[in-house]
């Protein structure tokens, strides 16, 4: 038998050597501010799911449109094909699993003019299999969708054009037939909502006329009948659905018309309601108990105002018990022109951002959602001591979109990795680094940490990004290394409100996952010398998988080397 000896107070002294006056990158999401969502992702037009514990969040990649306009100038949406995936299980700290390239999906079967806006879906069929369904805005023109069996993919065109068109039954006249929001019922029916413009011919500034709502056949990739009008006054865009009480409840952005009190107070009339006409761009919604009869839809006002993007869509998602206002903001970009790390004629790039919503499910009723850079708290520690991702962040400084990469390339895929990313890591520069919010390591703390990296560099972890360090490791490998340092338990121990992840010098670099091992109280560890013991498997999201689970086409296998230490590597599961 193998005995290891820790040895704290040797370990502490070494690592505190290490000067922490090394320039570190300038973050533009501060540390403790929960929104955006993505320090260095633009991203729009949320939509969201819950699945195994994990709220999994899909938008508008506006970056990929920043990176065609090299940096600068107005976002005009056009080069805008691919989809964001992001995830999280605390609300505060997101893995990026990178992009769904929709229009390498579909060209085998369609080709798509763009992809915004899109609305998730997933059910369990009779024969327990599960489906996952991704529809999207295709331009303003059409609806598509994608299917998979799992949320992050992979993902396939199931139809070979879009699913919904001008042709379609009951939509025109609609002016954009776009923005889907889809939901599906306790009986397992889906439904759809779609639509958008200005007045069309039928409509004027009141009732434009292009909102629509529609059953699902029973694959969920075509429509059982025909579309029906929702009369959503001052309709533009943005279309959600969600079921309360076996009621629907439809959301929608306003328009930028003109409001006549006339006008307005006509409807209300009309209706027998009472409630305020909304302001421009804000989030709307309506209820029904009937939805395919347009008469039984009640407007009951604005529940989202106008963020400081250009334009408004959001997603209300119930998740551990709680809704959330998902929607999108102009924030991100503007702290980036205030420290001119962009262009200064770069505009209207989004970020997706989240605060709670106050809902009471038995009348249907949201309150105005309160909109701030502070977001939501925590809603339970990061556990250090399961493997997280390198790209699983609340913040952090010198990492960009283009920074995250796949390790095995998959050349009929982008270099995002399509299929939301299998195998991510980050291309780390001197001065990089990450850092999560909220973790906790317990009464007995850490007495070691592993670092999944490759390339030569120094370093750092950090309670503060421009703090001393609290542990220090210099490592260089060609290949994908275990990278394992001891450290003091004393020091690792407790909950930490931050921690860094600093790359203070860094050559050829290249991150890939964390992970910190449990201080026995004893402070010996004994394990078998000649073997090395598998101890857990996890899927890229840092999920542990049973045996029954295997799902996943990469898995992590953890085990126990010779020497007494965890050590992880990726492969192809080995079901």
């Amino acid at each position: 038998m193998y005995k290891r000896i820790l040895s704290a107070a040797i370990t502490l002294a070494i690592s505190l050597q290490v000067s922490a006056q090394a320039t570190v990158a300038t973050n533009f999401k501060p540390t403790g501010q929960a929104n955006p969502l993505s320090p260095c992702v633009f991203c729009a037009d949320p939509t969201s799911l819950e699945y195994n514990g994990r709220l999994f969040v899909y938008g508008s990649n506006d970056h990929q449109q920043f990176i065609k306009n090299g940096k600068k100038g107005e976002n005009g949406y056009g080069d805008i094909k691919s989809l964001v995936v992001f995830s999280t299980d605390d609300m505060v700290n997101w893995t990026f699993h990178g992009t769904i390239d929709v229009a390498k999906v579909c060209s085998s079967r369609w080709n798509i003019a763009a992809s915004w806006a899109p609305s998730v879906a997933w059910r369990v069929k009779e024969d327990g299999t599960e489906e996952f369904f991704l529809y999207f805005a295709n331009s303003g023109g059409s609806v598509g969708v994608l299917k998979a069996n799992s949320p992050l993919g992979p993902w396939t065109s199931p139809l070979s054009k879009p699913m919904i068109d001008s042709s379609t039954g009951g939509v025109s006249p609609c002016n954009w037939i776009f923005d889907p929001g889809v939901v599906i019922d306790e009986n397992g029916v889906g439904w759809i909502s779609f639509g958008g413009g200005d007045p069309n011919n039928q409509g004027n500034d009141l009732q434009p006329n292009n909102a629509r709502f529609a059953k699902l056949n029973a694959s969920m990739t075509g429509l059982s009948g025909k579309a029906i009008k929702i009369p959503a006054p001052y309709h533009f865009e943005a279309s959600e659905l969600n079921i309360m009480d076996g009621k629907f409840v439809y959301t929608y952005c306003s328009s930028w018309r003109d409001r006549k009190d006339a006008d307005w107070n006509a409807y209300l009339a009309e209706k027998g309601i009472n409630v305020s006409k909304p302001g421009a761009c804000t989030m709307c919604y309506m209820v029904s108990d009937a939805p395919t009869d347009p008469n039984s839809w009640v407007y009951k006002g604005v529940y989202g105002p106008h963020s400081t993007a250009p334009n408004n869509h959001s997603h209300l998602q119930k998740y551990q018990g709680k809704y959330y206002h998902i929607y999108h903001s102009g924030g991100l970009l503007q702290a980036m022109k205030d420290k001119n790390a962009v262009d200064a004629n770069a505009s209207t790039y989004r970020s997706i951002c989240i605060n709670e919503a106050t809902v009471d499910e038995t009348t249907q009723t949201i309150k105005q959602v309160q909109l701030d850079s502070k977001g939501v708290a925590p809603l339970k520690p990061l556990n250090p001591f399961e493997l997280q991702q390198a790209e699983t962040m609340a913040s952090c400084g010198g990492v960009n979109y283009e920074d995250f990469k796949n390790i095995k390339t998959i050349t009929s895929k982008n270099t995002l990795g399509n299929d939301a990313s299998e195998n991510m890591y980050i291309k780390m520069a001197p001065g990089s680094w990450t850092s999560v919010r909220n973790v906790d390591f317990g009464e007995n703390g850490a007495r070691s940490f592993i670092l999944r990296a490759k390339g030569t560099g120094t370093f750092e972890i950090r309670t503060a990004s421009k703090g001393q360090p609290i542990a220090t490791m210099e490592f260089s490998s060609t290949t994908w290394e275990d990278h394992v340092m001891e450290i003091d338990p004393a020091v690792f121990k407790g909950t930490k409100n931050f921690l860094f992840l600093v790359f203070t010098e860094a050559q050829g670099v290249q991150f890939d996952a964390w992970q910190f091992s449990e201080s026995d109280v004893s402070a010996i560890n004994t394990v078998p010398e000649d073997i090395a013991r598998p101890t857990a498997r996890y899927d890229l999201n840092g999920r542990r998988l049973t045996n029954t689970q295997n799902n996943a086409s990469i898995v992590i296998e953890q085990f126990i080397d010779k020497n007494g230490v965890k050590r992880s590597i990726k492969r192809a599961n080995r079901k």
